[in-house]
């Protein structure tokens, strides 16, 4: 079975022609065509934390998003969101703990898909590179310490400029650092900002970076994206 993942980050919906558009996002989201969809920047960050995308819209573009609001207009915790598809079961849910000084979160989903497991975490980490570290650890601590093991996926916006080194020095062997391409900044991306990671349980079948029309413009990073084949059952 292959399902793909994605990664974006929309930057509340602020394109660089400094617009905000949801339906632009919602668009862009249609092209990607993901079975799961990491958000980043996915609420305002003042007041009642809105939504940036429709949440009525959401649910007619054929997703669903997993139920961690910190408010009700909310989409996500600390503007990380996860979409699902909805012939997708959702079996738990819940905020991933990190050491911040600024609002940063992750959040954890763990999935059925055609009678097989997956658990997802999404993430936007600090800009301190020591925080980054002392961030995956607690992400990877929090996914050791749920009752149930199955292939894991991690990602989001990392905030790493480093290849190989910084944060991705924390996983070991039992993971994949994937690098599907630069993309940040959008428009002539020179750094790959954006990561995917996955359990070593996992088949990659391929990644990319999702670049159009669209999505040069619709935040200052784009989306990428991964498909992975899962262990049978």
């Amino acid at each position: 079975m292959q399902i793909t993942f994605a990664s974006y980050n929309i930057r509340k919906a602020v394109g660089l022609d400094r617009r905000r558009d949801p339906e632009r996002i919602l668009a862009i989201l249609h092209e990607i065509d993901a079975d799961v969809i990491a958000l980043q920047e996915a609420d305002r960050r003042f007041g009642r934390r809105m939504s940036v995308l429709p949440l009525d819209a959401i649910q007619q573009s054929g997703y669903r998003p997993v139920p961690l609001s910190m408010k009700p207009d909310s989409l996500g915790w600390h503007g990380n969101a996860l979409l699902v598809r909805r012939d997708i079961d959702l079996v738990e849910a819940a905020p991933v703990p990190l050491p911040v000084l600024e609002p940063r979160g992750a959040i954890r989903a763990d999935l059925r898909i055609e009678g097989r497991s997956v658990r997802v975490i999404g993430m936007h980490l600090d800009l301190s590179g020591l925080r980054r570290r002392h961030q995956v650890r607690s992400v990877l601590a929090h996914s050791a310490d749920c009752a149930s093991r199955m292939p894991t996926v991690l990602m989001g916006d990392m905030n790493e400029w480093a290849a190989k080194r910084g944060c991705f020095r924390e996983f070991d062997s039992n993971w994949h650092v994937l690098a599907p391409g630069r993309s940040f900044p959008s428009r002539h991306p020179v750094a790959a900002l954006d990561r995917i990671i996955v359990s070593n349980e996992c088949e990659i079948v391929g990644t990319g970076v999702h670049r159009t029309a669209l999505s040069a413009v619709g935040s200052d990073h784009l989306p990428v994206f991964a498909t992975i084949a899962l262990p049978k059952k």
